[in-house]
């Protein structure tokens, strides 16, 4: 989700920041304090130093397809994977004076999960393409488990949900291996106008794997940093407005934010209903493919599903073509969404070039006319739905103490300021329980507003008008310096007009600038989601830019560009 620039700021309108967007393992391998901080800074006079180089790792880069091919011919068992995943998240997460605290707590049951799913191959074969697969969520999903759900917040730490999140139920149903949860912006970064992405008080501050003083973007910053780490196969986040391509681009990564209503938020700690979803965090278009065949279905206990019948497909990975380039149209909306970072325009200029190279026809330019004017109703909308839909969830917890209400949150936080507050405030808190109900006509107005501009008026009337089969532009600048001091420094992104429509978006890797990941989001229309596969699998093929990261103290600025 983006961060608004506080009523009053010199700035007119909203600026674009990405901002939505303690458990032992059960074996001696991994222990994790889920209530840890941060480590102090190093001395003065002490340089800071990275993880500690790891050995070379069996399953870097793995793919879904690689482990089971691995499991089929026995060189790999479930349990033997999530033994090597979580050794690594014990040797690499928290280690050094800048540890990259992307995993916040993890599955004591995982191994005994996992060995049982090795038992089930061996007597029955696999469930299907995630049968054994580890895989990592973030803390806004709920887990019915000996897992904490709590958005990052102490103030949800032993708060209950009576049942799994409907995603999970289908992960699980699937074979998937759930290792555990990762850290994210606390309450999905909808806390604060001065946030620091990936910060939240039960996890302390998330770094970026290919230079630990940089942000790892929000909200979903540790999916996206453990999935970049090879801490897991794949993993899950959600999204408000960029919480999903956000951190992705950050961290070299594919990321999908589907179509509301594609995959179901039940269980999911809420933002908004007009914009939430989940989506895949990965390293490979295929694997987001293959994830998302799992995460997307019908579910009656929401609603916006019902919209994908006859949509949704069973199986994503059918679409990835690596021609899938040829007779493409593309456009590029220049104008709002380019310009703000110029060696990132040029990583998505040679993009281009290499789409046309590969049969695609690009439209340029191809503005999207509503783009400048839909940031205000958004905000509107997101405050009044983050009280509604926020309240509704918590009522829906079982029985205990947490809190009920915005404004017992509210006063969590400042009863608890020393450890909560200690960096940021709770501004959007405020704003947000100043707003009455949804049946409000100023609510209403927004929301009719938020439709109009970034549907009809928008990313509808630009595709047509053009014959599109996407968008692409940058996804956002490299990630900045961490400064917990003042907060998050954002350049521009694109996340807003699928965010806003509820339309589906991918990020893929495009480049690097001074080895800092930037990505190159394809945007498209409702339900375009193998429309999208089939162009980013077919760009990911002819252009191969993502390599893992080597946990650098800083960037190398004797690096420029590289494609």
């Amino acid at each position: 989700m983006k961060k608004p620039t506080p009523p009053g700021s010199p700035s007119a309108g909203l600026s674009r920041r990405a901002f939505l967007g303690g458990t032992a393992a059960a074996t001696a391998l991994v222990t994790l304090d889920s209530h840890a901080q941060a480590p102090a800074a190093p001395p003065a006079g002490k340089a800071p130093v990275a993880a500690p180089a790891s050995k070379p790792f069996e399953l870097e880069e793995a793919t879904v397809a690689d482990l089971q091919a691995g499991m089929k011919s026995g060189q790999h068992t479930a349990h033997g994977l999530t033994e090597r995943y979580l050794a690594r998240i014990n040797e690499l997460d928290r280690k050094g004076d800048l540890p990259l605290l992307s995993v916040l707590e993890l599955n004591p049951d995982a191994l005994a999960i996992a060995a049982a799913l090795d038992k089930e191959r061996k007597e029955k074969g696999p469930r299907g393409p995630l049968h054994g697969i580890p895989v990592l969520i973030k803390d806004n999903i709920a887990t019915a488990d000996r897992m904490q759900t709590t958005a990052g917040s102490l103030a949800l730490v032993g708060a209950v949900p009576s049942r799994d999140a409907f995603i999970v139920e289908r992960l699980r149903a699937a074979g998937a291996v759930i290792l555990g949860k990762t850290n994210l912006s606390e309450w999905a970064n909808f806390r604060s106008t001065k946030s620091s992405s990936g910060w939240s008080g039960r996890g302390g501050q998330t770094r970026n794997p290919y230079a630990l003083d940089r942000t790892p973007s929000g909200s979903s910053s540790g999916s996206g940093v453990a999935a970049a780490a090879n801490f897991c196969a794949v993993a899950v986040g959600t999204e408000t407005d960029g919480s999903v391509v956000s951190p992705s681009a950050a961290s070299s990564l594919v990321g999908l934010k589907p179509t509301v209503g594609l995959v179901s938020r039940t269980g999911i700690i809420p933002i908004s209903h007009t914009q939430d979803t989940a989506g895949p965090m990965t390293r490979t278009v295929a694997d987001a493919a293959a994830l998302l065949s799992v995460l997307a279905g019908l579910d009656a206990a929401d609603a916006a599903t019902a919209a994908s019948q006859g949509k949704a497909h069973a199986d994503y990975t059918k679409f990835l073509d690596p021609n899938g380039l040829k007779g493409a149209r593309i456009g590029v909306p220049r104008e709002r969404f380019f310009g703000y970072h110029a060696p990132s325009d040029a990583l998505v200029e040679q993009a281009i070039e290499l789409m046309k190279a590969q049969g695609a026809t690009i439209i340029d330019p191809a503005p999207i006319p509503t783009a400048a004017k839909i940031d205000e109703p958004e905000f509107e909308v997101l405050l009044y739905e983050f009280k509604a839909d926020l309240e509704a969830y918590l009522a829906g917890l079982g029985e205990g103490t947490h809190p009920r209400t915005l404004a017992d949150l509210i006063q969590f936080n400042d009863a608890h300021r020393s450890t909560v507050m200690p960096y940021f405030g709770q501004e959007l808190f405020h704003m947000a329980q100043e707003k009455g109900p949804l049946t409000d006509k100023k609510y209403r107005k927004a929301l009719a507003d938020c439709r109009k501009l970034s549907r009809e008026q928008g990313l509808d009337a630009v595709m047509a008008k053009h014959k599109l089969d996407a968008l692409v532009a940058p996804t956002q600048a490299p990630p900045g310096l961490i400064d917990l001091v003042n907060g998050d420094h954002w350049l521009g992104s694109s996340s807003t007009p699928a965010a806003v429509s509820g339309y589906a978006t991918i990020t893929v890797p495009v480049g690097y600038v001074f080895g800092l990941p930037v990505g190159m989001s394809f945007i498209g229309r409702a339900w375009s989601e193998p429309t999208l596969l089939k162009l980013a699998y077919a760009y990911e093929q002819a252009s191969h830019h993502r390599r893992p990261p080597a946990f650098a103290p800083t960037a190398d600025l004797r690096l420029k560009a590289a494609t």
